[in-house]
Protein backbone atom coordinates (compact mmCIF):
# COMPACT_ATOMS: atom_id res chain seq x y z
CA UNK A 1 0.00 0.00 0.00
CA UNK A 2 1.39 3.26 -1.06
CA UNK A 3 2.32 5.81 1.67
CA UNK A 4 0.53 8.70 2.12
CA UNK A 5 1.97 11.87 0.85
CA UNK A 6 2.72 14.62 3.68
CA UNK A 7 2.03 17.87 2.37
CA UNK A 8 2.37 20.62 4.40
CA UNK A 9 0.48 24.17 3.12
CA UNK A 10 2.80 26.62 1.04
CA UNK A 11 3.86 29.73 3.14
CA UNK A 12 3.21 27.34 6.57
CA UNK A 13 5.71 27.68 9.38
CA UNK A 14 6.90 24.40 10.41
CA UNK A 15 9.10 22.54 13.09
CA UNK A 16 11.76 20.12 12.89
CA UNK A 17 11.35 17.51 14.68
CA UNK A 18 14.82 15.38 14.35
CA UNK A 19 17.95 16.75 12.95
CA UNK A 20 18.68 16.19 9.18
CA UNK A 21 22.44 16.86 7.33
CA UNK A 22 21.59 17.07 3.64
CA UNK A 23 24.29 15.31 1.60
CA UNK A 24 23.43 16.69 -2.16
CA UNK A 25 23.61 20.31 -3.43
CA UNK A 26 20.04 21.10 -2.95
CA UNK A 27 19.53 19.63 0.54
CA UNK A 28 18.70 22.24 3.29
CA UNK A 29 20.45 21.14 6.52
CA UNK A 30 18.59 21.84 9.62
CA UNK A 31 18.39 20.60 13.73
CA UNK A 32 15.93 19.93 15.82
CA UNK A 33 14.05 22.48 17.11
CA UNK A 34 14.57 25.06 13.70
CA UNK A 35 12.02 27.06 12.13
CA UNK A 36 11.47 26.34 9.00
CA UNK A 37 9.06 28.11 6.01
CA UNK A 38 7.69 25.89 3.06
CA UNK A 39 7.77 27.88 -0.28
CA UNK A 40 6.79 25.30 -2.97
CA UNK A 41 6.48 21.62 -3.55
CA UNK A 42 8.83 19.19 -5.33
CA UNK A 43 8.07 16.25 -7.74
CA UNK A 44 8.79 14.38 -5.00
CA UNK A 45 5.93 13.45 -2.58
CA UNK A 46 8.06 13.27 0.16
CA UNK A 47 9.91 16.28 0.15
CA UNK A 48 9.35 20.19 0.15
CA UNK A 49 11.15 23.46 -0.79
CA UNK A 50 11.82 25.45 2.14
CA UNK A 51 13.45 28.23 4.28
CA UNK A 52 15.47 28.49 6.70
CA UNK A 53 14.76 31.25 9.41
CA UNK A 54 18.36 32.11 9.41
CA UNK A 55 17.36 32.67 5.61
CA UNK A 56 19.48 29.52 3.86
CA UNK A 57 16.78 27.33 1.14
CA UNK A 58 16.83 24.51 0.01
CA UNK A 59 14.98 21.09 -0.36
CA UNK A 60 13.72 18.95 3.06
CA UNK A 61 12.19 15.64 3.63
CA UNK A 62 8.66 16.15 5.20
CA UNK A 63 9.04 13.05 7.78
CA UNK A 64 11.39 15.17 9.93
CA UNK A 65 8.93 17.98 10.38
CA UNK A 66 5.95 19.25 11.96
CA UNK A 67 2.89 21.46 12.12
CA UNK A 68 4.24 24.54 14.65
CA UNK A 69 0.64 24.61 16.07
CA UNK A 70 -0.08 23.98 19.81
CA UNK A 71 -2.73 21.70 20.35
CA UNK A 72 -5.28 22.19 23.17
CA UNK A 73 -6.19 18.97 25.35
CA UNK A 74 -9.52 17.94 25.94
CA UNK A 75 -10.65 17.94 29.46
CA UNK A 76 -14.33 15.73 29.23
CA UNK A 77 -13.86 15.54 33.28
CA UNK A 78 -13.85 19.12 33.72
CA UNK A 79 -17.34 20.29 35.13
CA UNK A 80 -16.19 24.29 35.44
CA UNK A 81 -18.73 25.74 38.60
CA UNK A 82 -20.41 23.65 40.54
CA UNK A 83 -21.15 23.20 44.01
CA UNK A 84 -20.34 20.10 46.12
CA UNK A 85 -23.99 18.91 46.40
CA UNK A 86 -24.66 19.17 42.69
CA UNK A 87 -20.66 16.82 42.02
CA UNK A 88 -21.93 14.03 44.20
CA UNK A 89 -25.22 13.56 42.52
CA UNK A 90 -23.85 13.52 39.53
CA UNK A 91 -20.64 10.82 40.67
CA UNK A 92 -22.87 8.12 40.37
CA UNK A 93 -23.22 4.81 40.41
CA UNK A 94 -21.08 5.31 43.30
CA UNK A 95 -18.01 2.85 42.43
CA UNK A 96 -14.66 3.16 43.88
CA UNK A 97 -12.17 5.84 41.70
CA UNK A 98 -15.08 7.40 39.82
CA UNK A 99 -14.26 11.33 39.97
CA UNK A 100 -14.50 15.00 38.31
CA UNK A 101 -13.06 17.87 38.27
CA UNK A 102 -14.56 21.30 39.21
CA UNK A 103 -13.88 24.40 40.01
CA UNK A 104 -13.38 25.40 43.94
CA UNK A 105 -16.36 27.67 45.47
CA UNK A 106 -14.58 28.66 48.24
CA UNK A 107 -10.92 29.09 46.84
CA UNK A 108 -11.35 31.15 43.45
CA UNK A 109 -8.40 30.35 41.12
CA UNK A 110 -8.05 26.52 43.07
CA UNK A 111 -10.34 23.48 41.44
CA UNK A 112 -11.50 20.46 43.21
CA UNK A 113 -11.11 16.97 42.96
CA UNK A 114 -14.10 14.68 43.39
CA UNK A 115 -13.46 10.98 43.78
CA UNK A 116 -15.59 8.02 44.72
CA UNK A 117 -14.54 5.61 47.30
CA UNK A 118 -16.46 3.11 49.72
CA UNK A 119 -19.91 4.70 48.52
CA UNK A 120 -18.92 8.28 49.50
CA UNK A 121 -17.42 11.25 47.72
CA UNK A 122 -14.31 12.51 48.63
CA UNK A 123 -13.37 16.15 48.07
CA UNK A 124 -9.29 17.09 47.20
CA UNK A 125 -8.58 20.70 46.93
CA UNK A 126 -6.11 21.50 43.78
CA UNK A 127 -4.39 24.55 44.88
CA UNK A 128 -2.18 26.73 42.19
CA UNK A 129 0.45 28.88 42.79
CA UNK A 130 3.70 30.02 40.85
CA UNK A 131 5.16 26.03 41.30
CA UNK A 132 2.35 24.89 39.72
CA UNK A 133 -0.99 23.13 41.20
CA UNK A 134 -0.76 20.36 43.92
CA UNK A 135 -3.29 18.29 45.75
CA UNK A 136 -0.51 17.66 48.68
CA UNK A 137 1.65 21.01 48.35
CA UNK A 138 4.54 18.31 48.10
CA UNK A 139 4.09 16.80 44.02
CA UNK A 140 3.40 19.60 41.49
CA UNK A 141 1.85 19.39 38.14
CA UNK A 142 1.84 21.82 35.22
CA UNK A 143 -1.78 21.28 34.12
CA UNK A 144 -4.92 19.51 35.34
CA UNK A 145 -4.12 17.01 32.86
CA UNK A 146 -0.78 15.83 34.21
CA UNK A 147 -2.17 15.20 37.77
CA UNK A 148 -5.31 13.37 36.75
CA UNK A 149 -2.70 10.58 34.76
CA UNK A 150 -0.30 11.21 37.54
CA UNK A 151 -3.24 9.94 39.94
CA UNK A 152 -4.70 7.75 37.11
CA UNK A 153 -1.76 5.61 37.56
CA UNK A 154 -0.70 6.19 41.44
CA UNK A 155 -3.35 6.59 44.24
CA UNK A 156 -0.17 8.25 45.79
CA UNK A 157 -2.05 9.77 49.05
CA UNK A 158 -5.63 9.72 47.56
CA UNK A 159 -8.45 7.41 48.66
CA UNK A 160 -7.70 5.45 45.71
CA UNK A 161 -6.76 5.97 42.27
CA UNK A 162 -8.73 7.70 39.28
CA UNK A 163 -10.44 4.81 37.17
CA UNK A 164 -13.41 6.27 35.37
CA UNK A 165 -14.32 9.76 35.04
CA UNK A 166 -17.92 11.60 34.43
CA UNK A 167 -17.70 13.49 31.37
CA UNK A 168 -19.67 16.90 31.30
CA UNK A 169 -22.19 17.58 28.81
CA UNK A 170 -22.53 19.71 26.40
CA UNK A 171 -18.94 22.06 25.31
CA UNK A 172 -15.48 20.30 27.01
CA UNK A 173 -12.76 22.11 28.16
CA UNK A 174 -9.17 22.41 27.29
CA UNK A 175 -5.76 23.35 28.39
CA UNK A 176 -2.49 23.09 27.14
CA UNK A 177 0.53 21.13 27.48
CA UNK A 178 3.73 23.68 28.41
CA UNK A 179 5.90 21.51 26.97
CA UNK A 180 4.22 21.45 23.52
CA UNK A 181 5.35 25.29 23.19
CA UNK A 182 9.04 24.27 23.33
CA UNK A 183 8.71 21.38 20.96
CA UNK A 184 6.79 23.32 18.82
CA UNK A 185 9.66 26.29 18.72
CA UNK A 186 7.54 28.44 20.60
CA UNK A 187 9.26 29.70 23.48
CA UNK A 188 11.36 32.71 23.70
CA UNK A 189 14.22 33.30 26.09
CA UNK A 190 14.18 35.84 28.19
CA UNK A 191 17.55 37.26 27.64
CA UNK A 192 16.48 38.13 24.37
CA UNK A 193 13.34 40.31 25.38
CA UNK A 194 13.69 43.67 26.66
CA UNK A 195 10.87 44.89 28.18
CA UNK A 196 9.95 48.80 28.03
CA UNK A 197 7.24 50.96 28.94
CA UNK A 198 3.49 50.23 29.88
CA UNK A 199 0.69 50.85 26.67
CA UNK A 200 -2.50 49.29 27.78
CA UNK A 201 -3.89 46.63 29.91
CA UNK A 202 -6.10 43.61 28.82
CA UNK A 203 -7.66 40.78 30.21
CA UNK A 204 -5.12 38.91 31.85
CA UNK A 205 -2.49 41.63 32.87
CA UNK A 206 -0.66 44.50 31.42
CA UNK A 207 0.34 45.25 27.95
CA UNK A 208 3.62 46.63 27.69
CA UNK A 209 5.83 47.66 24.19
CA UNK A 210 9.47 46.16 23.97
CA UNK A 211 11.88 44.66 21.88
CA UNK A 212 12.91 41.17 20.46
CA UNK A 213 15.71 40.54 18.34
CA UNK A 214 16.13 44.13 17.33
CA UNK A 215 12.51 44.86 16.39
CA UNK A 216 9.88 46.49 18.54
CA UNK A 217 7.12 43.90 19.76
CA UNK A 218 4.61 43.83 22.20
CA UNK A 219 4.11 41.97 25.41
CA UNK A 220 1.23 41.27 26.88
CA UNK A 221 2.04 39.71 30.56
CA UNK A 222 0.08 37.53 33.00
CA UNK A 223 -1.34 39.30 36.23
CA UNK A 224 -2.00 35.93 38.12
CA UNK A 225 -0.41 32.57 38.27
CA UNK A 226 -4.15 31.15 38.44
CA UNK A 227 -4.84 32.30 34.85
CA UNK A 228 -2.60 30.53 33.40
CA UNK A 229 -4.07 27.79 31.39
CA UNK A 230 -6.43 30.62 30.55
CA UNK A 231 -3.38 33.04 29.33
CA UNK A 232 -1.50 30.06 27.19
CA UNK A 233 -4.96 28.60 25.58
CA UNK A 234 -5.10 32.19 23.88
CA UNK A 235 -1.36 31.94 22.89
CA UNK A 236 -1.91 28.26 21.36
CA UNK A 237 -4.57 29.68 19.57
CA UNK A 238 -2.58 32.12 18.10
CA UNK A 239 0.06 29.32 16.98
CA UNK A 240 -2.40 27.64 14.66
CA UNK A 241 -3.58 31.18 12.91
CA UNK A 242 -1.20 32.85 10.18
CA UNK A 243 -3.05 35.23 8.19
CA UNK A 244 -1.81 39.13 7.10
CA UNK A 245 -4.99 40.75 8.85
CA UNK A 246 -4.37 38.72 12.22
CA UNK A 247 -2.09 39.52 14.99
CA UNK A 248 0.60 37.23 14.76
CA UNK A 249 2.19 35.54 17.38
CA UNK A 250 5.95 36.21 17.22
CA UNK A 251 6.81 33.37 20.75
CA UNK A 252 5.94 32.86 24.49
CA UNK A 253 8.13 32.93 27.82
CA UNK A 254 7.22 30.43 30.09
CA UNK A 255 9.88 30.88 32.59
CA UNK A 256 10.45 32.37 34.94
CA UNK A 257 7.26 34.09 35.78
CA UNK A 258 5.46 35.91 34.40
CA UNK A 259 5.07 34.44 31.53
CA UNK A 260 4.49 36.66 28.10
CA UNK A 261 2.74 36.42 25.44
CA UNK A 262 4.56 38.08 22.23
CA UNK A 263 3.19 39.59 19.51
CA UNK A 264 3.79 41.78 16.46
CA UNK A 265 3.94 45.69 17.54
CA UNK A 266 1.09 47.57 16.19
CA UNK A 267 2.10 51.30 15.94
CA UNK A 268 -0.99 53.09 15.67
CA UNK A 269 -3.07 51.57 18.49
CA UNK A 270 -6.78 50.20 18.40
CA UNK A 271 -9.19 51.35 15.58
CA UNK A 272 -11.16 52.34 18.17
CA UNK A 273 -9.15 54.77 19.68
CA UNK A 274 -7.68 55.43 15.86
CA UNK A 275 -11.23 56.21 14.79
CA UNK A 276 -12.07 58.65 17.62
CA UNK A 277 -8.53 60.48 17.31
CA UNK A 278 -8.53 61.57 13.48
CA UNK A 279 -12.24 61.56 12.70
CA UNK A 280 -13.60 62.64 9.71
CA UNK A 281 -10.83 65.50 8.91
CA UNK A 282 -7.87 62.86 8.62
CA UNK A 283 -10.26 59.68 7.73
CA UNK A 284 -11.81 59.69 4.52
CA UNK A 285 -14.15 56.89 2.59
CA UNK A 286 -11.48 54.42 1.23
CA UNK A 287 -9.56 54.29 4.90
CA UNK A 288 -13.26 53.16 6.28
CA UNK A 289 -13.50 50.55 3.37
CA UNK A 290 -9.97 49.37 3.71
CA UNK A 291 -10.60 48.73 7.31
CA UNK A 292 -13.50 47.04 6.29
CA UNK A 293 -11.82 44.95 4.03
CA UNK A 294 -8.93 44.17 5.84
CA UNK A 295 -11.41 42.73 9.23
CA UNK A 296 -13.32 40.81 6.61
CA UNK A 297 -10.56 39.21 5.11
CA UNK A 298 -9.05 37.81 8.55
CA UNK A 299 -12.80 36.56 9.14
CA UNK A 300 -13.03 34.73 6.28
CA UNK A 301 -9.69 33.22 6.78
CA UNK A 302 -11.03 32.18 10.55
CA UNK A 303 -14.26 30.94 8.99
CA UNK A 304 -12.37 28.67 6.75
CA UNK A 305 -10.53 27.42 9.87
CA UNK A 306 -13.80 26.92 11.14
CA UNK A 307 -12.58 29.35 14.37
CA UNK A 308 -15.84 31.55 15.94
CA UNK A 309 -13.66 34.84 17.12
CA UNK A 310 -16.55 35.94 20.36
CA UNK A 311 -15.37 39.33 20.69
CA UNK A 312 -15.27 41.03 17.64
CA UNK A 313 -15.34 44.60 17.92
CA UNK A 314 -13.16 47.75 16.95
CA UNK A 315 -11.36 47.57 20.09
CA UNK A 316 -10.01 44.57 19.04
CA UNK A 317 -8.75 45.48 16.12
CA UNK A 318 -5.63 46.96 15.61
CA UNK A 319 -3.77 49.37 13.31
CA UNK A 320 -0.10 48.95 12.34
CA UNK A 321 2.27 51.74 10.81
CA UNK A 322 1.16 51.40 7.49
CA UNK A 323 -2.54 51.54 8.33
CA UNK A 324 -2.93 47.79 8.00
CA UNK A 325 -6.25 46.26 9.87
CA UNK A 326 -4.80 43.23 12.20
CA UNK A 327 -7.77 40.98 14.30
CA UNK A 328 -6.46 40.34 17.75
CA UNK A 329 -7.71 38.59 20.92
CA UNK A 330 -8.83 35.57 18.59
CA UNK A 331 -8.23 33.07 21.80
CA UNK A 332 -11.37 33.91 23.81
CA UNK A 333 -12.60 30.28 22.50
CA UNK A 334 -14.18 28.96 26.35
CA UNK A 335 -13.87 31.47 28.11
CA UNK A 336 -17.47 33.33 27.98
CA UNK A 337 -18.63 32.51 31.52
CA UNK A 338 -15.62 33.68 33.39
CA UNK A 339 -15.64 36.52 31.48
CA UNK A 340 -19.31 37.20 31.79
CA UNK A 341 -19.06 36.89 35.08
CA UNK A 342 -16.21 39.67 35.28
CA UNK A 343 -18.26 42.66 33.97
CA UNK A 344 -16.26 42.37 30.86
CA UNK A 345 -18.66 40.73 27.91
CA UNK A 346 -19.48 42.68 25.07
CA UNK A 347 -23.11 42.91 25.21
CA UNK A 348 -23.44 46.00 22.75
CA UNK A 349 -21.52 43.65 20.16
CA UNK A 350 -22.86 40.30 20.62
CA UNK A 351 -25.68 38.66 18.64
CA UNK A 352 -29.09 38.05 20.61
CA UNK A 353 -28.55 34.16 20.71
CA UNK A 354 -25.18 34.46 21.91
CA UNK A 355 -26.64 36.82 24.94
CA UNK A 356 -28.81 33.74 25.81
CA UNK A 357 -27.79 31.47 28.48
CA UNK A 358 -26.44 28.44 26.35
CA UNK A 359 -24.09 31.41 24.82
CA UNK A 360 -25.09 30.18 21.04
CA UNK A 361 -21.82 31.02 19.50
CA UNK A 362 -21.26 30.41 15.91
CA UNK A 363 -19.63 32.27 12.90
CA UNK A 364 -23.01 33.79 11.90
CA UNK A 365 -22.80 35.38 15.60
CA UNK A 366 -19.23 36.93 14.92
CA UNK A 367 -21.50 38.18 11.58
CA UNK A 368 -23.49 40.06 13.70
CA UNK A 369 -20.75 41.79 15.40
CA UNK A 370 -18.51 42.18 12.11
CA UNK A 371 -22.23 44.43 11.28
CA UNK A 372 -21.63 46.24 14.62
CA UNK A 373 -17.73 47.06 13.38
CA UNK A 374 -18.98 48.14 10.56
CA UNK A 375 -21.23 50.60 12.03
CA UNK A 376 -18.45 51.73 14.40
CA UNK A 377 -16.08 52.03 11.10
CA UNK A 378 -18.88 54.99 10.10
CA UNK A 379 -19.61 56.62 12.88
CA UNK A 380 -16.04 56.65 14.05
CA UNK A 381 -15.52 54.86 17.12
CA UNK A 382 -18.91 55.74 18.70
CA UNK A 383 -20.41 53.26 21.03
CA UNK A 384 -23.16 51.75 19.64
CA UNK A 385 -26.85 52.14 20.48
CA UNK A 386 -26.24 55.90 21.85
CA UNK A 387 -28.84 56.94 24.22
CA UNK A 388 -30.04 53.38 24.97
CA UNK A 389 -29.29 51.93 28.50
CA UNK A 390 -27.30 48.83 28.31
CA UNK A 391 -29.68 46.57 29.95
CA UNK A 392 -32.31 47.49 27.83
CA UNK A 393 -30.40 46.69 23.91
CA UNK A 394 -31.57 42.80 24.03
CA UNK A 395 -34.94 43.65 24.05
CA UNK A 396 -34.92 46.80 21.65
CA UNK A 397 -32.83 44.29 19.32
CA UNK A 398 -35.84 41.17 19.73
CA UNK A 399 -38.14 43.50 19.45
CA UNK A 400 -36.77 44.29 15.55
CA UNK A 401 -34.86 47.40 16.67
CA UNK A 402 -31.79 48.22 14.35
CA UNK A 403 -29.44 51.06 14.72
CA UNK A 404 -29.49 53.87 12.19
CA UNK A 405 -27.20 54.47 9.18
CA UNK A 406 -23.81 56.71 10.19
CA UNK A 407 -23.62 60.37 9.30
CA UNK A 408 -22.70 60.24 5.55
CA UNK A 409 -21.96 56.46 5.54
CA UNK A 410 -22.95 55.37 2.05
CA UNK A 411 -25.91 53.32 1.38
CA UNK A 412 -24.28 50.11 -0.07
CA UNK A 413 -21.81 49.92 3.34
CA UNK A 414 -24.95 50.39 5.81
CA UNK A 415 -27.41 47.72 3.50
CA UNK A 416 -24.42 45.33 4.82
CA UNK A 417 -24.55 46.24 8.14
CA UNK A 418 -28.71 45.36 7.63
CA UNK A 419 -27.94 42.38 6.72
CA UNK A 420 -25.29 41.33 9.45
CA UNK A 421 -27.94 41.86 11.70
CA UNK A 422 -31.05 39.11 10.46
CA UNK A 423 -32.59 37.97 13.53
CA UNK A 424 -31.74 34.24 11.76
CA UNK A 425 -28.53 33.74 12.32
CA UNK A 426 -28.80 31.30 9.13
CA UNK A 427 -30.44 34.88 7.33
CA UNK A 428 -27.19 36.23 7.46
CA UNK A 429 -24.29 36.48 4.98
CA UNK A 430 -21.46 34.23 5.74
CA UNK A 431 -17.92 36.11 6.03
CA UNK A 432 -17.21 34.97 2.12
CA UNK A 433 -20.96 36.32 0.67
CA UNK A 434 -19.85 39.67 3.15
CA UNK A 435 -16.95 40.26 1.24
CA UNK A 436 -18.84 39.67 -2.40
CA UNK A 437 -21.26 42.66 -0.76
CA UNK A 438 -17.60 44.59 -0.09
CA UNK A 439 -17.06 44.18 -3.36
CA UNK A 440 -19.83 45.39 -5.10
CA UNK A 441 -20.08 48.14 -2.67
CA UNK A 442 -16.46 49.33 -3.75
CA UNK A 443 -17.29 51.72 -6.43
CA UNK A 444 -19.80 53.94 -3.97
CA UNK A 445 -16.94 54.17 -1.70
CA UNK A 446 -13.88 55.79 -2.90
Amino acid sequence: MAQQRKVFPIGSEVVAKYDFHGTKNRELSFQKGDILTITRYSNDPEWHYAKHAQGRDGIVPTNRLAVRGVQLQAMPWFHGKMDRETAELVLQPRTDGLYLVRESNHFPGDYTLCVVFNGGVDHYRVKKDGRGMSVDDMTFFSNLIELIEHYSADKDGLVCELRRPVEKEGQKEFCVDQKAFAESGWVINQRDIVLKEEIGSGEFGVVHKGVYNGKMVAIKTLREAKNMDDFLVEASSMTNLRHENLVQLLGVKLSPLPIFIVTEFMAKGSLTDYLRSRGRSVIKWSDQYNFSWHVSKAMVYLESKSVIHRDLAAANVLLNDEGIAKVSDFGLSGRIEQIKAGGKFRVKWSAPEALKDNNDFTTKSDVWSYGILLWEIYSFGRVPYPRIPLNDVLDKVNGGYRMEKPDNCPDQMYQIMLKCWKSRPSDRPTFVQTQRLLEEAKPFVR
